[in-house]
Parts: structure tokens; sequence; C-alpha cells
């Protein structure tokens, strides 16, 4: 394979982690995770989380998620690829627009942005790239410098 075709595989791999959380499609999930050698090592840190560890753990914690998420959309910018070898690391910055259960049936909660800034570790298999580490951390709002950096004189 060409140094550029392990590019774009590692794209698609990672566009199709963020496209199965909008689904909400916990079996496309579930394959997109490191399975066999080496699941025991996966990681993830969810925003405000601590350090997840083992497949098992890291797949219930997207089970949680999914159950208590009506809505999520994730518009992904300064997406960066490196390959090194049978490794590959994604950076992007995930802007999420999301909502929680609505008070009535039917009717869609209330929607909220976020930030985080993510970085995606994917291990070639024989199956093709798999998720290895997940690292979330929100982005914190700014905020208004000049007020902080004047004392009164």
């Amino acid at each position: 394979m060409s140094f550029g075709t392990d590019i774009e595989q590692v794209e698609e791999a990672n566009t199709a982690f963020y496209e199965a959380m909008e689904r909400g499609d916990f079996e496309e999930i579930s394959t997109l995770w490191l399975n066999g050698e080496g699941a025991e090592d996966i990681s993830c840190v969810h925003p405000g989380w601590p350090v997840l560890s083992g497949r098992g753990e890291v797949l219930r914690s997207y089970a949680l998620i999914m159950a208590n998420t009506e809505y999520i959309q994730f518009f992904l910018t300064d997406v960066r690829v490196s390959v090194a070898g049978d490794t590959a690391l994604v950076t992007c910055t995930e802007n999420i627009l999301s909502g929680g259960p609505a008070e009535e049936a039917g009717e869609l909660g209330p929607l909220v942005g976020q930030l985080v800034v993510a970085t995606n570790v994917f291990r070639r298999t024989p199956d093709g790239w798999r998720i290895w580490s997940h690292h979330g951390s929100p982005v914190l709002a700014e905020s208004d410098d000049e007020e902080d950096d004047e004392s009164p004189s």
C-alpha cells in the first residue's frame, strides 16, 4: 500500500467512527475499536471522564452515551493524519451539536454546542484500521482577558 492510501484509509476509519456515533450505531462502533490482540490495551478519555481501559469498559461507555443522547452531530475541523508503520495518529476539533432527552415525549431536548479537541490513535489490522485510543478534551470558553489584565491603580 502506498503512504497516501494509508492516510486515506485512516481518514475513512476516523469519519466512520463519528458517523456511527451520529447514527447511534453501537455495532459499528464495536467493529471500529481494536479487537483481539491488543484489545485489552485500548483506552478512551471522554471530556470530563477518567481514563477508561480495556475493550469492555470503553464500549460500555459508548453504550451509556448513546442511551442518554437523543441527538448528536459532529463537524470535524483541523483534521490532521499521520501514519508511521502500522500506527496512525489523527488530531481534530470536534464541533459537536447534541441534545439530551426532551421533557415532552416526541420532542427533541435542548441543543447544546461544544468544542472538543480529540486525538484518535489507530492500529493497522488484517481487517483495516481500528481505533486503539481516543482522547477528547473540552475547549474551554475564552474569558475576557482584558478585564483580567487590568488592575485598579
